[in-house]
């Protein structure tokens, strides 16, 4: 399972030109879930992105987890975190689940970081959306549950 984790001002998610999510400060997460993922991925995940600390303290450092900062966090489903170019020019995705157990992790996800008492907001799984984001720092990471 991979997490692409952007810490952002704002951010917000449309489908349709209707906006479905939205936040301030918080984290921005892509979530790609990998065939063959398991639990254990997704409890990984789940525990270390409730637990960053990537929010700025007083003095401008990443101390500070999302809930000591009074965050918010957007997770988007991202079947294309799965895509490989290795070979040619045109991604191939045959590495992202199927989307029936992609949806059943994306959903699990979100429970348990609601669970871990983060307030969160989403898109709308397997739709076509638009995301808009100011990045903050800017900061980016890339969490692979398999790289432990």
């Amino acid at each position: 399972m991979l997490a692409l984790i952007q810490r952002v001002t704002r951010a917000q998610v449309t489908v349709a030109g209707k906006s479905v999510g939205q936040i301030g400060p918080g984290y921005l997460v892509f979530l790609g879930v990998i065939a063959g993922d398991t639990d254990a991925d997704l409890d990984y995940l789940v525990k270390k992105v409730s637990a960053l600390r990537l929010m700025p303290d007083a003095n401008q450092k990443m101390n500070l987890s999302l809930t000591e900062a009074n965050g918010e966090i957007l997770v988007i489903s991202q079947f294309t975190l799965a895509g490989n170019v290795a070979r040619g020019n045109r991604p191939s995705f045959i590495a992202a689940a199927d989307p029936k157990e992609a949806e059943k992790y994306y959903r699990r996800f979100i429970t348990g970081l609601q669970a871990a008492g983060l307030k969160v907001k989403t898109g709308e799984f397997g739709a076509y959306m638009a995301v808009s984001l100011v990045n903050d720092g800017p900061t980016t990471l890339i969490i692979d549950s398999k790289k432990r």
